[in-house]
């Protein structure tokens, strides 16, 4: 019933050229564990932008950004896993390998193509159709940080190796306390059904981000609000400031980390619940068309269901991956006359 309420917002079938369908996802991102948002190496301090506080209170504060590439990268990297572990991804032409992220020789046939989008390297392009921004902290980043002081021991279990020399491996990081919430608005433009159900199912699968994933960055995503519409939704920064302001004003509300999510995702549903009286966003799933819209994401990406799901989106770009053929030196000049 929720996918049948957003069908005027949803393409009925993939094409090349745009017709104004828009499916905004309101998004909390919850750190489960110490995260790292920085944009250079090692020691560089965490990601953040000065801003006001809120739309009333003008305080300037600085808050902590996730920036598009660190929400975007690992849920395209989260789906393709899935889609080379059925074979459907294709063979890049210019290096004659599988398609693979930042080798600059996209296949432009398979699914992360056709919804994420290529340029670097190939013989066409596609925008993306999956649409981020930065996300951004409620609370100020000085409240939301720690430093670690990292060591490397010898086998021997101290910082002195056999001769009896200092390991040089001593550095001060810093990184992002577990519980720091993001809010983020995401936008997808003229999708299917079932590259709405990819571009989610990805999100809600990706549970590591940042920097040394391997290690921590463990992160929980929640989907707060579905928007249907011909504009994209107000922006996480609008939306993170209305929020705050709103907590700001609630007595029983305490601005201080950790945050109550609870409290938290309360006030969103309060700001988000005006959304529709924007210009050019026309309806909100409720929230039992909400959870219907997990559970029909859930299923499609079930065990059981997912090789049938991957393979169906899959066969539905088939007839724009026809590749035009090369013309001849003689062709080209028949076509060169036809064409003065």
């Amino acid at each position: 019933m929720s996918m049948e309420k957003l069908s005027p917002y949803l393409a009925p079938q993939y094409e090349n050229f745009p017709k104004g369908r828009t499916i905004g996802l309101v998004v909390l991102r919850t750190t489960q564990s110490e995260t790292i948002f920085r944009t250079e190496g090692t020691g560089e301090p965490m990601s953040s932008e000065t801003v006001a506080a809120g739309i009333e209170d003008q305080t300037t504060i600085p808050r902590l950004v996730m920036t598009k590439r660190k929400q975007v990268a690992p849920e395209r990297r989260r789906g393709r896993e899935f889609l080379r572990s059925y074979d459907l991804l294709y063979t890049a032409p210019k290096i004659d390998k599988l398609c693979s992220l930042n080798t600059n020789a996209p296949c432009e046939k398979c699914i992360d193509c056709f919804l994420y989008g290529f340029a670097a390297g190939g013989e066409g392009a596609q925008k993306s159709r999956v649409w981020t921004e930065d996300a951004f902290s409620i609370l100020p980043s000085t409240e939301l940080i720690g430093d670690r002081t990292i060591n490397a021991l010898y086998e021997t279990g101290t910082m002195r190796d056999e001769q009896g020399n200092a390991s040089t491996s001593l550095n001060t990081s810093e990184y992002i306390k577990p519980s720091v919430h993001f809010l983020d608005v995401l936008t997808l433009k003229d999708v299917t059904a079932d590259e709405l159900r990819y571009a989610v199912g990805n999100l809600l699968l990706t549970s590591r981000y940042g920097a040394v994933s391997s290690r921590v960055g463990r992160m929980e995503n929640q989907i707060l609000g579905v928007f249907g519409g011909m504009a994209e939704l107000p922006s996480s920064l609008e939306l993170v400031q209305g929020i705050y302001d709103k907590m700001q004003a609630d007595p029983n509300t305490q601005l201080e980390h950790p945050l109550s999510t609870n409290s938290l995702i309360e006030a969103t549903e309060n700001i988000i619940a005006d959304w529709t009286n924007k210009r050019g966003v026309s309806m909100q799933l409720s929230e039992s068309e909400l959870d219907e819209f997990l559970a029909d994401i859930d299923h499609h990406w079930s065990p059981a269901e997912q090789e049938s799901f991957l393979k169906r989106l899959n066969a539905s770009y088939e007839e724009f991956r026809r590749v035009p053929e090369a013309k001849s030196g003689k062709n080209k000049q028949q076509s060169k006359k036809q064409n003065q």
